[in-house]
């Protein structure tokens, strides 16, 4: 039993999870996504805006339509990452019950994970510049594209006049950006904080990049089966796109205005592979030293944990690395593991918040859902891995890891309120 790692629970440490907004593949809501998940299904499809490109599949946002969600003048005004923030914020403050009207905008931070700007608007706006017709360029396109704007749209939005960022750790930029935003609770600067992660990665420009990295499956004969986390035929990962953003609350203040929370956020740590550009350390060094450092400042041992939702992005490496972060940590004890991104696709910048926001809802309905698409589980990777069917059992305390090219490392510790 690792005894090094167990420290006391700091009260100021803990922060209250008290909304949840979401919209990904599997729909535009937080239900639509926590159903789909637990029907275990892939979510991935051929995409028309890709047809001729070495991937012709992804998992998208299924029938959005920004102008009817937030009226043509703003939906005109915002990329897509943006528009998909906004959705999920708004949706977050109504679930946690939350009126902007009252609540004290100088207190209240906005803190938001963004892998990478939007190449989609920025591809339509060079060829016009390629074009020799720089006066056609949209004076929107900057505003619209850059990476910030999806926090200052939302702040904007709300009227929160607390703390606004962005957080860009690649994979892992959602799953940092809600650590950042409880150090903003737990040092006194915010009582709410709205955290998460917003990203649209299917563009032309996205996709053609990853797959001359070989890095995205090409599976296309069943696009649906082509995200394997742990499998043994995994052969890349399925993109993405969506947002998740979640209302991070003082304990104190969430008991003030008697709200009740969904789970407990009790303790996030972060690490560096300092290692290479996009492989990840075949070593794990980096990925276990956030692991325990999450626990230990959640004040608990890998014994606590009874469930992990993984990073599992169906890569030979990073799976791989992660199993091997994962058995070092929990050793034969291994907890409950399950890999969304076999559903639900990778959604890069916003995979950590979606995955914080199912961890959460894993707490909430006691309830793990299965991992798709795991026919034949790696022999090397010895996880305890659900698949199938979801998985009714109690469920006190969750890992969640997220991983991302430049060796960033996240992991977010849940528990029951």
């Amino acid at each position: 039993m690792t005894t090094q790692f167990s420290v006391p629970i700091r009260a100021n440490r803990t922060v209250a999870v008290t909304g949840i907004g979401m919209l990904t593949a599997a729909g535009p809501t937080t239900d639509s996504t926590w159903a789909a998940l637990c029907r275990g299904r892939g979510l991935a499809r051929r995409l028309n805006n890709l047809a001729g490109l070495p991937v012709e599949f992804g998992c998208a946002v299924p029938n959005f339509d920004a102008a009817t969600e937030l009226g043509h003048r703003l939906a005109r005004r915002l990329d897509r990452f943006t528009q998909f923030a906004m959705i999920a914020a708004r949706q977050a403050v109504t679930d946690a019950d939350l009126d902007t009207c009252v609540w004290n905008s100088a207190r209240v931070g906005v803190v938001l994970g963004v892998g990478s700007n939007s190449l989609s608007g920025y591809v339509r706006e060079f060829t016009l510049l390629g074009q020799g017709h720089p006066s056609h360029v949209s004076p929107l396109a900057l505003p619209r594209s850059v990476p910030n704007m999806a926090a200052a749209e939302v702040a904007i939005d709300l009227g929160a006049t607390g703390p606004n960022f962005t957080i860009a750790s690649a994979c892992a930029s959602g799953a940092t950006a809600i650590g950042v935003a409880a150090d903003l609770i737990s040092s006194g600067t915010c009582d709410i904080v709205l955290a998460g992660g917003a990203e649209c990665g299917l563009a032309p420009m996205t996709v053609s990049c990853f797959a001359r990295m070989h890095a995205l499956s090409r599976r296309s004969g069943d696009p649906a089966t082509a995200s394997r986390p742990f499998d043994t035929n995994r052969d890349g990962f399925v993109l993405s796109e969506g947002a998740a953003v979640l209302v991070l609350e003082h304990p104190r203040h969430a008991l003030r205005r008697r709200a009740s929370p969904r789970a407990l956020l009790r303790g996030h740590a972060s690490t560096s592979d300092a290692h290479h550009p996009v492989a990840p350390d075949p070593y794990a060094a980096g990925a276990e030293a956030a692991i325990r450092t999450a626990l230990s400042n959640a004040g608990c041992t890998s014994r606590d944990i009874d469930h992990v939702n993984t990073h599992g992005t169906s890569t030979r490496l990073g799976d791989a690395a992660e199993a091997l972060a994962m058995l070092r940590v929990f050793g034969e004890n291994q907890p409950l593991a399950t890999a969304p991104k076999s559903v639900l696709g990778h959604a890069l910048g916003a995979a950590g918040a979606i995955e914080a926001a199912l961890s959460v809802l894993a707490l909430h309905h006691q309830l793990i859902p299965p991992t798709a698409n795991l026919s034949y589980q790696d022999p090397s990777l010895p996880l305890n891995i659900v698949s199938g069917r979801p998985l009714a059992t109690p469920l006190a305390m969750v890992v969640t890891n997220s991983f991302g090219f430049g060796g960033h490392n996240s992991v977010l510790v849940f528990s029951t309120p």
